[in-house]
This record gives structure tokens, C-alpha cells and sequence, in this order.
């Protein structure tokens, strides 16, 4: 079996996937997203340097190399976890919402609008708060919570002044009174393997902004609710962040495609890098089965 490792730094995530290849005595090969070149004209040099590999795990920062990458990757039949699918799907909060929608998923009501004038109207529908977020980001950056009419004219007068393409969309969510947490769940595959409640005085909890990981029980129901949310952005491995509201129960946020978890192995418990490592060989089997049957 072999094994490359596609991504952008060494971070603690990566070193604990390190690991657990070569614990399961696995040879893998680093690739570094920043001296990538493909050549998608078909070209031998492509085929040679990367059919080799039975699996491909990304583990790219950037999510445009990573999609990037994924693609070109799939579309010349080399097995990659996670797939173009679901970093295209998962990459984008819009089209997130949409496929969780389609598939029937609870998660906050959600508006969008292209013009700064519709936006406004499409806040006002909703109901102060809201919160107004980017369709590609993530650590919880860009995240704006709008409580009235003047800060919602402020925010989107900026926005049309940046003017680029990113802020001419506007993903306007419904805010949700959480407890002070949310929740963060983990799925390998059709299961969801360990959860955590991410904690913090701020209304976002990520813990790259400072919130405070402790153990959540993954219930029937949430089992039940993450797995069919992966499902629906296509399977692999995914971190869901989950909002508990008071009336609707669990409601499905946002879908994590490269996960970060080195915060969340201690207060669970669970050998999170051992499970992402036996899953990637279970796709590279898989593929090597499938390409000499």
C-alpha cells in the first residue's frame, strides 16, 4: 500500500497522522502543496508521479490547491480521501446549505442575496440578529453578527466597497441562542466516532478563536444526524459543527472537509489520526480492487 499525504505545513495534525501510518506499518510520501505542478495536458511526467499511490490523503490549508488538487487527481482515477466532491461542496458554505437542504437536514434558516440592497431586505425578513459570514472561509474569521439596521447598512456598505468577488455574495444565517457551546462531531466514514462541546463566552466557539473543548456524548440522535449530513456532501471524513437550539433541537451548522482535531484526541479519548488512517487504506484497497478486477 502506498500512501501520499498531500498538504500544505506540518502541523500537529499531521505529525499525529504520521504516526498512525507508521504505526500500522505503512510507507507514505510527503506532498507539499507549495511545489506542486500538474501537467493536465496528459502529459507521461503526470502519470508516473502520481498513479503510484493507492490513496492520496489532503491535508491542504488552502482550500483552492486543495480543491485544485483533488480534481485533477480523481478525474485521472487516483483515490483520494476526502474526494473533488466533497471539498467543493464542503469548501462552500452556500453550496453546504443547499446540499444539506436537498437531503432534508435541520440546520438554520439561511438567505442569500447578490446586491447589498437585497441583502438588506433579506436580513430584515429574517429578524435582528443575524449573522452574515463569507461562502469560503473558515476559523470562525470574517463572521459578523449584525443586531440592528445601522450596524446591517454599515457592514454591507463595506462589503460593496471591498468589492471582490467573495464579499459581492452574502450568506445571511439566522442567529441561533446557543448555550455558550456548540457541538463539533466527527465522522469516519457512516459513523460518527466522537464528539466535543466547544465552549466559550463569545458567541463563536471555534477553538482556534479560544473556545474550550470538553467530551459530548454522541447520542443515537446525533450519531443519526451527522452521519446523514456527510452523507449529503458526499461521505469520507468530516467535522460537523452542530447548534443545539431551544425549540428545534439539533441543528446542523457548517462541514469541515479537512479537519482540524488535535484538541479534540484528549478529551475523548478516541485515536481520531488512527481512524482517519484505517479509513484512507480502506479507500486505497478499495481502489486497487476495483482498478484489477
Amino acid at each position: 500500500m502506498r500512501v501520499g499525504i498531500l498538504y500544505s505545513r506540518v502541523r500537529a495534525e499531521e505529525k499525529l497522522l504520521f504516526e498512525a501510518f507508521s504505526q500500522r506499518g505503512v510507507a507514505f510520501d510527503l506532498i507539499d502543496d507549495r511545489k506542486l505542478i500538474f501537467d493536465i495536458s496528459g502529459g507521461e511526467t503526470y502519470a508516473s508521479r502520481y498513479n503510484q499511490y493507492d490513496v492520496i490523503v489532503e491535508r491542504c490549508i488552502h482550500h483552492g490547491r486543495a480543491l485544485y488538487s483533488l480534481r485533477i487527481l480523481n478525474d485521472r482515477g487516483i483515490p483520494t480521501v476526502n474526494s473533488a466532491q466533497v471539498a467543493d461542496i464542503c469548501g462552500d458554505k452556500l453550496q453546504t446549505t443547499n446540499a444539506l437542504a436537498a437531503a432534508g437536514i435541520p440546520s438554520p434558516r439561511t438567505f442569500v442575496a447578490f446586491t447589498a440592497e437585497s441583502a438588506l431586505e433579506a436580513i430584515e425578513e429574517l429578524g435582528y440578529p443575524v449573522v452574515m459570514k463569507p461562502s469560503v472561509g473558515s476559523w470562525g474569521r470574517l463572521l459578523s453578527k449584525i443586531n440592528d439596521r445601522e450596524a446591517a447598512e454599515t457592514l454591507l456598505e463595506h462589503k460593496e466597497v471591498l468589492g471582490t468577488y467573495h464579499h459581492s455574495i452574502f450568506y445571511i444565517q439566522e442567529y441561533i441562542d446557543k448555550p455558550g457551546r456548540d457541538i463539533r462531531a466527527f465522522v469516519v466514514g457512516n459513523e460518527t466516532i466522537c464528539a466535543i462541546y466547544r465552549d466559550s463566552p463569545h458567541w463563536i466557539t471555534n477553538t482556534a478563536r479560544g473556545g474550550q473543548a470538553s467530551i459530548c456524548p454522541v447520542t443515537a440522535d446525533l450519531n443519526d444526524l451527522c452521519a446523514r449530513a456527510a452523507k449529503a456532501v458526499g461521505g469520507g471524513i468530516v467535522a460537523i459543527d452542530v447548534l443545539e437550539d431551544t425549540e428545534r433541537g439539533l441543528l446542523v451548522n457548517e462541514v469541515n472537509y479537512t479537519m482540524e482535531f488535535r484538541n479534540s484526541v484528549l478529551p475523548t479519548g478516541v485515536d481520531i489520526p488512527g481512524r482517519m488512517a484505517d479509513f484512507a487504506l480502506q479507500v486505497g484497497r478499495e481502489g486497487w480492487q476495483a482498478a484489477n478486477s
